[in-house]
C-alpha cells in the first residue's frame, strides 16, 4: 500500500515540536527500493527512520527550491547515507538552482569528505516548465510545475502511484495559483502551505480554496507558522471541511 509521511510540518521558525517541511512516499510491497523523498531542511533520514522507513529503501530525493529551509540538511542526509553503508548511487532531482544550491552546500564539506566513500550523487536536471516529468521509474511517476514564490524559482509536485493510479500532490511554497490546482486535480490527497496569505505563501482558508477546485478527497496543511491561529484551520474548514493541519511524522495511506 502506498503511504506519505509528513517528515516535517513547519516554517523555517514554527512551533517547537515542528521542523522544516519534508515528505516521503513509500511502497512497502514494491520489490525494489522505492522511496521517494522530498526537500531536506533539516534531519529527513532520521524523521524517516521515526516513521519507520529505512536508509536502504531511499530511491532518490527531490529538491523543490533553494531556501535553507528545504536543502540545509543536504550534508548530513549525503553523511548518514555514507555511515549507513551505501553503495550505489543516489539521484537527486530538481530545477537547475536547486540543484546548485545543494551541490553547494555539499562541497562546503569538502575538506572534511574527501577521503569518505560516500555514494556518488546523480543530479537530475528537471525543467522549469509545466508538466516536467521528474521522476519516471515505478512504482512512481512525478511531474512537476513551477509555482509562484516570488523571485525564487520552485516547483509544485504530482507523485502518482502507478499500481493504484491514486496520487498525491504537493503545492511547496507558493501564494495561491492554477498550477497547484491542475497538479491537485482528482488527487488523493494535497499537502498544500499554509504559511499564511502574503509574502509569496498562502493561509490556510487559500490552500482549501485550491483544493475545492482541485476536487481532492483530502487536504493536509504544513510549513505551519509558529503562531497558528485555530481559527485558520475553521476558517479553512468551511471551505473545504476534509482539511486538517499535517501531524509531525504523521503517516497518510492512500491509494486504498
Amino acid at each position: 500500500m502506498p503511504t506519505l509521511h509528513l517528515l516535517g510540518t513547519g516554517a523555517a521558525v514554527s512551533e517547537p515540536h515542528r521542523t522544516t517541511t519534508m515528505l516521503a512516499v513509500a511502497d512497502d510491497d514494491h520489490p525494489e527500493p522505492a522511496t521517494l523523498l522530498i526537500d531536506c531542511g533539516s534531519d529527513a533520514l532520521q524523521r524517516l527512520r521515526e516513521a519507520g522507513g529505512r536508509y536502504e529503501d531511499v530511491a532518490g530525493i527531490i529538491v523543490t527550491h533553494a531556501h535553507p529551509d528545504h536543502t540545509s540538511g543536504f550534508p548530513l542526509f549525503m553523511e548518514k547515507l555514507w555511515l549507513s553503508g551505501r553503495e550505489r548511487p543516489i539521484p537527486v532531482i530538481g530545477i537547475q538552482s536547486a540543484l546548485d544550491q545543494v551541490q553547494r552546500v555539499w562541497e562546503a564539506f569538502a575538506p572534511i569528505t574527501v577521503d569518505w566513500d560516500a555514494p556518488d550523487i546523480a543530479f537530475h536536471r528537471v525543467d522549469h516548465v509545466p508538466g516536467a516529468t521528474a521522476w519516471d521509474e515505478a512504482p512512481w511517476t512525478v511531474e512537476a510545475s513551477p509555482v509562484d514564490h516570488g523571485d525564487m524559482p520552485n516547483v509544485g509536485v504530482r507523485i502518482e502511484h502507478g499500481p493504484s493510479g491514486d496520487a498525491v500532490a504537493y503545492s511547496c511554497d507558493t501564494a495561491p495559483t492554477d498550477a497547484v490546482v491542475d497538479l491537485a486535480h482528482g488527487a488523493s490527497l494535497l499537502v498544500h502551505e499554509a504559511t499564511g496569505a502574503g509574502h509569496n505563501h498562502s493561509s490556510a482558508e487559500q490552500a482549501a480554496q485550491i483544493a475545492k477546485r482541485a476536487g481532492v478527497e483530502r487536504l493536509l496543511l504544513v510549513h505551519l507558522p509558529e503562531a497558528s491561529d485555530p481559527g485558520d484551520l475553521a476558517a479553512a474548514r468551511q471551505v473545504f471541511p476534509n482539511t486538517d493541519l499535517g501531524t509531525e511524522n504523521g503517516t497518510y495511506a492512500f491509494g486504498t
